[in-house]
């Protein structure tokens, strides 16, 4: 007898920046899932963060258009009612929404990527891709994940971390520590959105504005001069790391534009050029720092590869940049591109990671089971 098809809710959009990152992602991911196994039900989460039912035909506005893309107004709001049987059903009554067995989030950026929704999920009970409330809180906060991944001796950039505006050190200060120029960043948001290079007083003091303009907590790093090395890696307690790329970006640094909405905005490698050895080291470095911030499912790591001598740093040391806990599905996106290279096809790796949430949403209910029969 056939099997028959999961329901696998696909949850897009989002109150951040990343907003139309998201929709181009579920887009793909849509497009690619495998229809004869999975039964997709389209959730659209609009900047309001108003949970609405999406139809298929028509869930998205200028859908070819990175720079237009939207969500379509809709009238069939939803609610999430939490516990052990959960329900998504209609806001203002009517019948739930048939029982999920999945959920695919397809959401970047804050209240989306920073554990969250995964809360969320939890405690409806519904199995859900990538990591967990842990994994995904601390990866999304840059200066804690740093923090731990250099407890994990895993280098990664020198840093400072900025917690107020009015505390933010003077620029000759910053420049004596981290040398010039000085990246200055959100510490909580992703895809380069609020990210800029100083290489002057004024350049510095107009970064800080645009990062405390997106958080309440900002970061100054050292430039590291070297190659971008991006690998992905799958799994949950024995994760696996797919062949390195590398990002080399035509504009100075791989920002927001480069990443979504200019195709010609950086070369994506694949594979990257790198030796044996330097890509064992490099999928090693990519799955000791997944775990060491307790990912689960998926994440991409980005690593730099120095090309020359810095501070302490010595030319051929791999180090950390990030992790990113939900990585960009678009057309242009460096997870799924890795694991297609690596021979995962795009329908292939969305089954694995389905496969993979529900494998953890058990394991997690018979820890549970264990529990109360203990009490």
């Amino acid at each position: 007898m056939t099997e028959p098809r999961l329901r696998v809710g696909v949850l897009f959009g989002g109150e951040s920046p990343e907003h139309e990152v998201s929709l181009q992602s579920a887009k793909n991911v849509i497009e690619a899932i495998d229809r004869d196994r999975y039964e997709v039900v389209l959730i659209g989460i609009d900047r309001r963060g108003r949970w609405h039912l999406a139809d298929e035909s028509r869930f998205l506005r200028n859908a070819s258009d990175p720079r237009r893309i939207r969500l379509p107004a809709s009238t069939t709001g939803l609610a999430v009612a939490v516990g052990r049987n959960a329900e998504i059903a209609p806001l203002g009554g009517g019948d739930p929404l048939p029982p999920l067995d999945v959920i695919f989030p397809v959401l970047h950026g804050p209240l989306g990527e920073d554990g969250a929704v995964q809360g969320l999920l939890r405690l409806a009970h519904l199995p859900f891709v990538g990591p967990g409330v842990l994994g995904s809180s601390v990866c999304m906060d840059k200066d804690v994940a740093k923090r731990l991944l250099r407890d994990a001796a895993i280098p990664v950039a020198p840093f400072i971390t900025v917690l107020a505006r009015g505390e933010a050190p003077p620029w000759d200060d910053a420049v004596e520590a981290l040398g010039a120029p000085v990246f200055v960043k959100p510490a909580n948001m992703g895809s380069s959105v609020g990210v800029s290079r100083a290489d002057t007083n004024s350049e510095y003091e107009r970064a800080l504005d645009e990062a405390f303009s997106f958080d309440t907590k900002v970061l100054l790093e050292r430039t590291i001069r070297g190659r971008e090395i991006e690998i992905s890696v799958l799994g949950n307690e024995t994760p696996e790391a797919s062949i390195p790329g590398e990002i080399a970006p035509r504009h100075g640094f791989y920002s927001y534009e480069a990443k979504y909405l200019d195709e010609g905005g950086a070369d994506l490698l694949i594979p990257a050029d790198l030796d044996p050895a330097t890509t064992a080291r490099a999928r090693d470095l990519a799955i000791r720092a997944f775990r060491a911030l307790c990912c689960e499912g998926m994440s991409r790591v980005d690593l730099f590869l120095t090309t020359e001598a810095c501070g302490d740093l010595e030319t051929g040391e791999l180090i950390v940049n990030e992790i990113n806990t939900i990585p960009g599905f678009t057309r242009i996106s460096m997870y799924p591109k890795l694991w297609a290279a690596s021979g995962v096809p795009y329908p292939e790796l969305i089954d694995r990671l389905i496969r993979l949430a529900i494998e953890r949403a058990e394991r997690e209910d018979r820890l549970a089971s264990a529990i109360d029969l203990e009490t």
